[in-house]
């Protein structure tokens, strides 16, 4: 099956190049190859999409050979491993608050003996059954190797558990949702355990999530607000801080109306 390009960065300790993609915009995935991103995070949690849709786009990460990792609205077991048979080569699950919530994830999206994924092997990732079925095939091994989870740290009890949800095996990433938890963290400032009892700031969060991933050998990332950010992330270790996005297209806009703005002011014909 497809090998992970994003697994080979997280093993090799490298940076994994992500953008962000919540609308069917086909284009998008051919020029995301094209600019060296190693994968595209596809939110499903906030964005609606159709299946067709979704394995539409999973099809065509595969045709130009980029990871897409789906943020989904679902833990249903079901729905979850038929989005890796349409493609998918990860998962950024929202929400990861305690252990057992990481290990039921890692059950619902590995194979025996490493999770209780159902068995079909008719997808695309097993090459509509020519692969998966074909003598020798080791596609269940393959499949538990290729694909990856990150399990979101986005409130005062995730962190609180960080160490235990980092420990999870099947577990890859930690990735901390700074919208999220700085919006917990400031209306339930004093719910995460402290010296002396104190509040905890977004930035001792980052310290404490970054430490629990180094002692497990984990990948860490987080979303960065401004090139600042996304450099001051890399230098503590982050391997996924998402950068581009089809959101961003509002800026090429902004920029292209300002630059009709400049010309019409110039050249403004009399009536």
């Amino acid at each position: 099956m497809r090998k992970s390009k994003v697994l080979v960065k997280f093993r090799g300790g490298e940076f994994a190049r992500f953008c962000g993609m919540g609308h069917f915009l086909p284009f998008f995935i051919r020029h995301a190859s094209y600019c060296q991103y190693d994968g595209i995070w596809f939110d499903l949690e906030h964005r609606a999409m159709s299946d067709r849709e979704v394995q539409s786009v999973l099809a065509l990460c595969h045709l130009h050979n980029i990871d897409c990792m789906i943020r989904p609205s679902t833990r249903e077991p079901a729905r979850l491993y038929r989005y890796l048979e349409d493609g998918a080569a990860g998962f950024m699950f929202p929400f990861v608050n305690n252990a057992e919530i990481a290990r039921q994830l890692v059950q619902a999206t590995k194979f025996p003996p490493q999770g209780n994924r159902g068995v079909d092997g008719a997808g695309l990732d097993g090459d509509y059954v020519i692969g998966a079925w074909a003598e020798g095939s080791d596609y269940f091994e393959e499949a538990n190797n290729q694909t990856f989870i990150l399990a979101q740290i986005e409130t005062p009890e995730a962190v609180e558990n960080v160490n235990e949800i980092a420990s999870v095996e099947g577990i890859d990433c930690l990735f901390i949702g700074p919208g999220d938890l700085g919006r917990r963290l400031s209306t339930l400032p004093q719910t995460i355990s402290t010296q002396g009892g104190t509040s905890i700031s977004l930035d001792e969060v980052i310290q404490r999530v970054s430490k629990a991933a180094k002692e497990t050998n984990k990948a860490w990332g987080i979303t960065a607000g401004s090139l600042e950010a996304l450099e001051k992330y890399r230098g503590m270790g982050a391997q996924v801080v998402p950068w581009g996005g089809d959101f961003a297209l509002t800026g090429v806009l902004e920029k292209c109306g300002q630059q009709l703005d400049q010309v019409l002011k110039k050249n403004k014909v009399e009536e």
